[in-house]
């Protein structure tokens, strides 16, 4: 009877582990089904986001962007002006609008203004925007303001960048040169780079190719290392690349046509500069050859100027060239005071002089500063003032 009590009792205390274990068991599985829904929920909840989220844009791209439109908007308000513009000036000169070129335009506005307009601020002037207005550089970096340029972080990734060029063009050289020095060839002395009547870039023009703005110092590094690409003995292998950034260097004597000399009843040579110009006065100089020395202003001796120094405006020139007493001057002026009028006497020997000497004196002419026009003008009254830069005398009391 014990022995069976017992074994009841221990039985019921195993039905009673086993109930008590499947209920943490089925607990635990009720557990993991309910952090499954909520994970599940909460992947399903963060996910939505990322799928409509967006790349933020740096502070940088947002400016530019910014820049970049309103310089888009200006420029095609002006193409508009210009484009009106045109169709307008080629209403007035009667020509078709449609075929209208830049250099009718030029032609159009010399012809319609008056021709002694000298001053660069009072002459009329009509260029597309794009010749007027400056480029601008281009994005450098994405919308998360990452650089595209390697060299983005030196300031000034172009200039930078011709320079890493050039040394590429050296090493590519000196390699070409040893395997040419392997195989016992030598180069070409006939092919070689003659740089005579040439110049490297100026700086104005190379800032402008590059978009960025360069220093003298920068620009000598250049040059230099141009001299040395140029000076290796196969540079002619990139004869291209060296040409981008050359120019001819044209005597400015050749770029002013000298006049031919005329012949007048009495068989000699003559020739006639007219709009000789100096301040306010206006002038046409004839000088015939060969001549005496006599010199006419206005139909009178060189005595019309009572000053000697305006005696000796005129007689330079003369005196440089060593044509004094050789030619004959006459001289027509009028407007303007002694100084004025001498100025322009003196401009319009000096140009008539070039078509009865060699091509020396003209270089020697033209770096003496005979043949340079003055454009100096006197500085007008400024108002509040005195005169033209002289103040009236302040008092405190």
């Amino acid at each position: 009877m014990e022995v069976a009590l017992r074994i009841g009792v221990n039985l019921l205390k195993i039905n009673r582990v086993c109930v008590h274990s499947a209920s943490r068991i089925t607990d635990s599985y009720a557990k993991q089904i309910q952090l499954n829904r909520d994970f599940s929920t909460e992947v399903t909840v963060n996910a939505a986001p990322l799928a409509v989220k967006k790349h933020k844009v740096s502070k940088a791209m947002k400016a530019y962007l910014e820049r970049a439109r309103e310089n888009d908007e200006f420029m095609k308000t002006q193409k508009l002006e210009y484009q009106i513009g045109k169709r307008h000036l080629a209403n007035m000169m009667g020509e078709d609008a449609e075929t209208f070129t830049q250099e009718d335009i030029d032609n159009a506005i010399a012809y319609l203004f008056p021709s002694g307009i000298f001053d660069k601020r009072a002459r009329p002037l009509m260029k597309s925007p794009e010749e007027v207005f400056p480029a601008r550089k281009a994005a450098e970096f994405d919308e998360t303001g990452r650089p595209f340029h390697s060299m983005f972080y030196t300031g000034r990734p172009n200039f930078f960048k011709l320079l890493y060029d050039i040394v590429e063009e050296m090493n590519k050289i000196h390699d070409l040169e040893e395997r040419m020095l392997r195989r016992g060839t030598r180069a070409d002395a006939n092919q070689k780079i003659d740089f005579t009547g040439f110049q490297w870039m100026p700086k104005e023009q190379l800032e402008s190719m590059l978009v960025e703005q360069i220093n003298d110092l920068e620009y000598t590094n250049f040059t230099n290392a141009m001299d040395r690409l140029v000076s290796l003995p196969f540079s002619y292998k990139c004869q291209n690349f060296i040409k981008k950034f050359s120019k001819p260097l044209l005597d400015q004597t050749k770029q002013l046509e000298i006049p031919k000399p005329q012949f007048d009843a009495d068989g000699r040579q003559f020739v006639t500069t007219y709009e000789c110009l100096r301040k306010t006065a206006r002038g046409d100089v004839t000088v015939r050859m060969p001549g005496t020395g006599k010199i006419t202003i206005n139909g009178h001796d060189i005595t019309y100027f009572e000053e000697l120094q305006s005696r000796e405006q005129v007689l330079f020139p003369l005196i440089f060239a060593g044509l004094l007493g050789k030619v004959d001057v006459e001289a027509n002026v009028e407007g303007g005071g002694t100084s004025g009028q001498a100025g322009a006497i003196r401009w319009g020997i000096a140009m008539s002089l070039r078509s009865f000497v060699d091509q020396e004196m003209v270089e020697s002419m033209r770096l003496a500063g005979l043949l340079q026009r003055d454009y100096r003008r006197r500085e007008r009254k400024k108002f509040g003032q005195e005169g033209a830069r002289r103040k009236y005398t302040w008092k405190k009391r």
